[in-house]
């Protein structure tokens, strides 16, 4: 246990912002340390607030910055910095548009999608070879600003399915603590609103923008 791993949930702080279809990451991390008994303080310094503790056998600071999305890699590169931890132990979770409602990619790296907690993240490691969770929150409907559906609630049915997605979430990142990322992209991707395993096509880069 003497190799720490951050996971990293993104969001927005403020319970304005809770229930927002842009903190998916900040429940993921909420779950996962739930599950492993752990309590979230502050880290004044990395702008975040911290869980440090074992999670399958590992020693892990699950983290959520305090900084608004947009300012994400501050907290995250602080941390990685403060506690020697290389960029392939750095595990994200995040919101993405370009993905059905619910469905799972795992990544072992690659861009931001136009993600701007990514964009931040990257910016400030110096890298993109980190891997990522993204948990699909679907495209908003119509004409609907992206911008404006990602900081609305999910709505009552949607609500079911994000929250079943969080749990696959929460055992996706103990499968990768486990059996790393190529194991974990083996076993999650694909998952979605049935539960099926079959990995689903990557998304082309326009498909991976995301406002």
């Amino acid at each position: 246990m003497r190799d720490r791993f951050l996971i990293v949930g993104l969001g927005n702080p403020g319970s304005e912002y809770a229930a927002h279809r842009h903190n998916v990451g900040f429940h993921v991390v909420d779950a996962l340390a739930r599950a492993h008994g752990l309590s979230f303080v502050r880290h004044k310094a990395a702008q975040a607030r911290v869980a440090d503790g074992p999670i399958e056998g590992r020693l892990v600071l699950v983290a959520k910055p305090q900084t608004f999305m947009n300012l994400s890699g501050k907290s995250v590169a602080r941390l990685a910095r403060d506690y020697q931890i290389p960029s392939e132990r750095i595990l994200v979770v995040y919101d993405d548009l370009d993905l059905p409602l619910g469905r799972l990619r795992v990544r072992a790296n690659g861009g931001s999608g136009g993600h701007k907690g990514m964009r931040s993240i990257i910016d400030l490691l110096g890298t993109q070879d980190f891997p990522r969770i993204r948990v699909g929150i679907d495209r908003p409907p119509g004409s609907m600003d992206p911008a404006d559906y990602v900081l609305e609630p999910f709505d009552r049915d949607q609500t079911v399915l994000i929250q079943e997605a969080v749990q696959r979430a929460v055992s996706a990142i103990e499968c990768w603590l486990v059996d790393g990322i190529q194991g974990t992209m083996d076993r999650y991707n694909g998952q979605g609103l049935t539960g099926g395993d079959a990995p689903a096509p990557e998304a082309s880069p326009a498909q991976e923008r995301q406002e």
